[in-house]
């Protein structure tokens, strides 16, 4: 059993930003994002495509590079590393992909494929203990040892998402960010991974970033929900919180999107309409105004603050407190 640091700040993002400069302007993917992550949870963020969660992800394990803002993983600012110092601290922070047949290369096997990661870090001192370690990870994430020698193709998706995972804690890594994980699999085989992801962070006490636009898979995995919208945080607080009392306009479409197996229950359906505000050369104002049913004159002047408005629950909406009839 790793040894249990749950109380501890493993990871802190403090203003992120992430600019793309493009033929009409400049594109805000991630604007101005704060947060911290205890050691061994998870946070779930979500959003429609397009909002900025897998360029937050990327951005935070140093695969893009931070326009502003900083990136603390356990206590060291890691944000503008380079060289060796990098590599090694990639050790600890890796990724598991969207798609696992666009992040293998067709032409390894899956032996090869695992062992990659162990050869470039110099891992293994022989053959035999590299081969022994490959086997063993595939042990751990369910990978039968007859499949060592087969290519991604000859493959179904699950198997070559466990292969991702397998090459994702091949270092033994604390922290990894999750990007959509499960997307491309079929709903029986989301639930393995699922499964497996969490029986891996009870036993390695991993730290993850969920990455999902599946309000029912955040739900299932996550300590604490991060709401994305347009680049920008819209709100933010325990899993079971958010689920009980959304208190942002977008977080309630979302979660009234979500299909109820059960023909006897109705439940309002909340359409947003209205047109996509531009991530490019933004102007003040809140980014949901334009589809929101409770916008003001302020909303499309003055950018809402981050506001604490319950108790660890986080909101940036000018309507926030009357929507919801809070208690000042």
């Amino acid at each position: 059993m790793a040894e249990q640091r749950n109380d501890r700040d493993l990871l802190e993002i403090k203003n992120l930003k992430k600019y793309f400069t493009t033929n009409r302007g400049v594109l805000h993917a991630v604007d101005d994002v704060s947060f911290t992550l205890r050691q061994g949870r998870t946070l779930g963020v979500v959003g429609e495509s397009g909002c900025g969660k897998s360029t937050l992800g990327k951005t935070i394990l140093g695969l893009l590079d931070a326009t502003d803002g900083s990136v603390i993983f356990d206590g060291e600012d890691v944000t503008h590393l380079k060289g060796r110092a990098w590599k090694e601290k990639r050790k600890s922070m890796q990724m598991i992909f969207q798609d696992p047949m666009a992040s293998l290369d067709p032409r390894y096997t899956v032996m090869t494929l695992i062992a990659e990661p162990l050869k470039i870090f110099g891992v293994c001192r022989s053959k035999i203990e590299l081969e022994e370690k490959v086997r063993e990870l595939m042990q751990t994430v369910g990978l039968d040892e007859h499949l060592a020698n087969r290519f991604p193709h000859e493959l179904d998706g699950g198997r070559r998402q466990r292969i991702g995972i397998a090459r994702a804690l091949a270092l033994d890594p604390r922290f990894i960010v999750c990007d959509e994980p499960v997307s491309a699999l079929d709903v029986s085989i989301q639930a393995q991974v699922l499964n497996l992801l969490q029986d891996l962070q009870v036993e390695k006490n991993l730290t993850y970033i969920f990455v999902t636009h599946n309000m029912s898979v955040v739900k299932h995995i996550s300590d604490n929900i991060l709401v994305m919208y347009l680049g920008c945080m819209a709100e933010m607080c325990q899993s079971k919180e958010l689920f009980r009392k959304p208190l942002h306009p977008y977080t309630k479409g979302l979660l009234s999107a979500i299909p109820i197996p059960d023909i006897t229950v109705k439940r309002e359906r909340i359409i947003m309409t209205g047109e996509l505000s531009s991530p490019i050369n933004p102007k003040p104002g809140c980014r949901f105004a334009s589809r929101c049913p409770y916008t003001k004159d302020i909303c499309t002047k003055e950018t809402p603050a981050w506001k604490e408005e319950l108790p660890d629950h986080f909101v940036a909406c000018h309507c926030c407190r009357e929507i919801n009839q809070l208690d000042k």
